[in-house]
C-alpha cells in the first residue's frame, strides 16, 4: 500500500482491497502493527476475547500498548485478572485509564448511582471521554468485537472507519465463535476472569452486569432491564 489508511483519506476501494487479503486474526494484527507502529492501541476489556488478543497481540508485539478504561466500578475479579496479565506479558505496556470524575465527584455533580438512572451519561463519564482522550494520539486502535455478539456487531469489518473517535478501529476477531475464543484460551491454557465460569460470558462495570439471562446471548446480561446494549463506545463508525 501507498499509504496506511487513516481516517483523512479514507478510501473504501482502497480499504476493500486491503481487507480482502485477511484470512485470519494474525494477519490483520500484523498488518496493523506493520502500517501503525506507535500509532496503535489495543482498547481491552479483559474479557474472553480480550485475553486471546493480547496473546496474540504479545506474539506480534511484545512491547504494544494496552489500555484498560478503569471505571473505578469493575468487579475484584476483573483486577485480579490484569495483575496476573501483567505477570504473565511483563513487557506490554498494560495502561488503567481513569475518569476525570471520581466516584465521589459524579455523585456530586450528577447524583449517587447514577449508573441506575442515567446509565449513558454514566459510561459516557466513565469509558466514552477517557477514551477519547486515550485515543487523541493515535491514528488506529483495536477491539474485540465478534459479528456473533450482538446484532449492532453483524455489519464490523476487520478494518472501520469510526465516526465517533474519528479513528481507524481494526476488529481482528470478527468471524470467530464464542467456541473458537474459548478454544484458543484452553489450547494456549491463558488465565481468564473467573466470572466466565459463574455464567458471565460479557463482564463490564459490576453495577451493570449480571449473569446472562439468555444463553444464545453472550451479552443479555449486561445493562439488564434498562433496554440498554452498548456503553457507546462501538456506536457511531461505518463497521458498526
Amino acid at each position: 500500500m501507498a499509504a496506511a489508511i487513516k481516517y483523512e483519506n479514507w478510501n473504501d476501494q482502497q480499504v476493500n482491497e486491503v481487507q480482502n487479503q485477511f484470512k485470519e486474526a494474525f494477519e490483520v494484527l500484523k498488518w496493523a502493527y506493520q502500517t501503525y507502529e506507535d500509532e496503535i492501541v489495543y482498547a481491552c476489556s479483559f474479557g474472553a476475547e480480550g485475553i486471546v488478543l493480547i496473546d496474540m497481540i504479545s506474539k506480534v508485539n511484545k512491547h504494544a500498548r494496552i489500555v484498560f478504561l478503569d471505571t473505578d466500578l469493575h468487579f475484584k475479579e476483573t483486577y485480579q485478572l490484569i495483575d496476573q496479565v501483567k505477570e504473565r506479558y511483563p513487557t506490554l505496556r498494560i495502561e488503567l485509564a481513569k475518569p476525570s470524575l471520581t466516584l465521589e465527584e459524579q455523585a456530586k455533580l450528577h447524583g449517587d448511582k447514577l449508573w441506575e438512572r442515567e446509565p449513558n451519561k454514566c459510561c459516557n463519564i466513565r469509558k466514552i471521554e477517557p477514551l477519547t482522550k486515550e485515543l487523541s494520539g493515535a491514528t488506529a486502535w483495536i477491539s474485540g468485537l465478534r459479528r456473533e455478539q450482538s446484532p449492532t456487531r453483524r455489519n464490523t469489518q476487520f478494518i472501520n472507519k469510526d465516526d465517533k473517535f474519528k479513528s481507524i478501529k481494526v476488529c481482528p476477531l470478527i468471524h470467530w465463535t464464542w467456541k473458537d475464543v474459548w478454544m484458543y484460551i484452553e489450547a494456549f491454557k491463558l488465565p481468564y476472569n473467573v466470572l466466565h465460569d459463574q455464567d458471565y460470558p460479557s463482564i463490564g462495570c459490576e453495577k451493570c452486569t449480571l449473569p446472562a439471562s439468555d444463553p444464545n446471548d453472550t451479552r443479555s446480561g449486561r445493562w439488564a432491564n434498562s433496554g440498554k446494549t452498548e456503553c457507546g463506545l462501538h456506536i457511531g463508525g461505518s463497521g458498526i
